[in-house]
């Protein structure tokens, strides 16, 4: 049978990476007359009806999920440890990357920061297999359907951590497919983003003067500081801190949650007369009583939102009238997506937004897209405890400039891994992680924290 002879065509309205091709038609079958590429797949003479002649390329070149992977890293300070804060002396640091494969080639990136087996099992165990042929641009029927396998058990936690590395990921893939920055894609218009430098632990206040004093150095405008060590500790090491970065830089606090109503607020009317640009948890997470109780008693505004899931979490916080700012964490809260509708919601509220990360250049990465985009969003943390995680897992560093973290033009999220690294720090189980004290999360039980009093000052 010989071959159609090509009628004269329309040209097709092309995506990124494609070559040129033209429709013909036989009948009720119409195909394109030369082989063409489509983000990596290969493509020869699609057939489609005539009614979709002229019509986008993603009619019938649409990439599915091949399969979805988990890895876990684990790195380990040299003795004695990392560093030393209200929990302890911090051994080592644990994250998970998440890849989403697609049957083109492209992969998607996302990060997660929990209990790295339990998040492996879900991922690869539940999600990976939910996920295989889905449409990896359907970001939020996905997030939905991800959000009901996981419901018996999720909500918060883990579970909702885990779906949420999943959606960075597919957000990812939605910039790749569109040709553009997830940055954009959200609304946003400037590709940077406000970021702060966040260390500044249980030291020597000189120590401390120092470390703010390099921060600034480096290009950040803002530190933040961990606190609750004594009263006496923490008024000097803000006010060592002050006195080196100087009025024009901002300053702000972590309580690690071990406040008093009584206490939280004489310190609050200190950080006022510091300059604080904002107090952060001091109280555990679920006493919003005594965040309500507290907030509008002092001039700082008050933030949390770290150990929170989900947008129903964060409702609860938000019409509570608890913070002025909230917290949430790509990595944590439920993905990009999540975060987004948690800046939408506190948005309504006149309430600000500024992320949380304590994990890798992914989530920080991730977090920043967002907050560029978001209206209420103030900054990203950036954290600066000298982490493999952050500085070495992106092919291209994190870029800080005048306080203000670049963000790549590219499509998706802008970021290549650093394999190298990944392989390096790869855990050889991903269910048998070692003994430790990983900052927010302590196995064994030399590792757990050891009971601690407060030393206040009642002057």
């Amino acid at each position: 049978m010989s071959e159609p002879q090509a009628e004269p065509g329309v040209p097709l309205s092309l995506h990124r990476g494609v070559t040129a091709g033209f429709w013909y038609c036989v009948g009720e079958k119409c195909c394109f007359s030369y082989q063409l590429r489509c983000d990596n797949l290969t493509i020869d003479s699609p057939c489609a009806s005539p009614a979709t002649v002229g019509s986008p390329l993603q009619r019938t070149c649409r990439v599915k999920i091949d399969r979805v992977e988990a890895i876990n890293l684990v790195y380990k300070y040299p003795p004695p440890g990392g560093f030393r804060y209200a929990g302890g002396m911090c051994t080592g640091r644990v994250t998970t990357i998440i890849l989403v494969h697609t049957d083109s080639g492209e992969i998607g990136v996302g990060s997660v920061y929990s209990h790295p087996a339990l998040v492996h099992l879900i991922v690869e165990k539940q999600l990976d297999e939910l996920l295989r042929g889905q449409d990896p641009t359907q970001v939020e029927e996905l997030w939905q359907k991800m959000a009901a396998i996981t419901l018996w058990y999720g909500r918060k936690g883990a579970a909702v951590s885990a779906l949420g590395g999943v959606d960075t990921a597919l957000w990812d893939l939605r910039g790749k497919a569109a040709g553009k920055p997830v940055w954009q894609l959200l609304g946003g218009e400037r590709p940077e983003c406000p970021a702060y430098a966040s260390g500044l632990l249980w030291n020597d206040i000189d120590a401390l003067a120092a470390e703010a004093t390099a921060h600034v150095e480096a290009g950040f405008r803002r530190v933040k500081m961990r606190l609750a060590r004594s009263e006496a500790f923490d008024r000097e090491a803000v006010k060592a801190v002050r006195a080196s970065i100087g009025p024009n830089c901002d300053i702000m606090v972590d309580t690690s949650m071990r406040y008093h109503l009584e206490l939280a607020r004489r310190m609050g009317r200190f950080f006022a007369e510091q300059g604080v640009f904002w107090y952060e948890e001091p109280f555990a997470p679920d006493d919003i009583d005594a965040y309500c109780a507290l907030r509008g008693t002092v001039s700082v505004p008050i933030s949390a939102g770290e150990n929170e899931f989900g947008l129903q979490g964060f409702r609860e916080l938000i019409r509570a009238g608890a913070v002025d700012i909230v917290q949430p964490d790509a990595s944590r809260c439920g993905g990009i997506s999540e975060v987004r509708r948690v800046a939408l919601l506190a948005a309504e509220h006149g309430l600000r937004i500024a992320t949380h990360s304590w994990s890798d250049a992914v989530a920080i990465t991730a977090n920043a897209h967002v907050v560029a985009a978001a209206p209420n969003g103030i900054t990203v943390e950036v954290d600066r405890t000298t982490l493999p995680f952050i500085d070495q897992l992106l092919v291209e560093p994190l870029d800080i400039r005048d306080g203000q973290l670049q963000l790549s033009g590219a499509p998706g999220l802008g970021i290549e891994l650093n394999f190298e690294v990944v392989d390096r720090y790869r855990m050889a189980d991903p269910l048998d992680l070692p003994l430790g004290s990983y900052s927010d999360m302590m196995f064994g039980k030399e590792h757990f924290p050891q009971p601690f009093e407060y030393v206040e000052d009642r002057g």
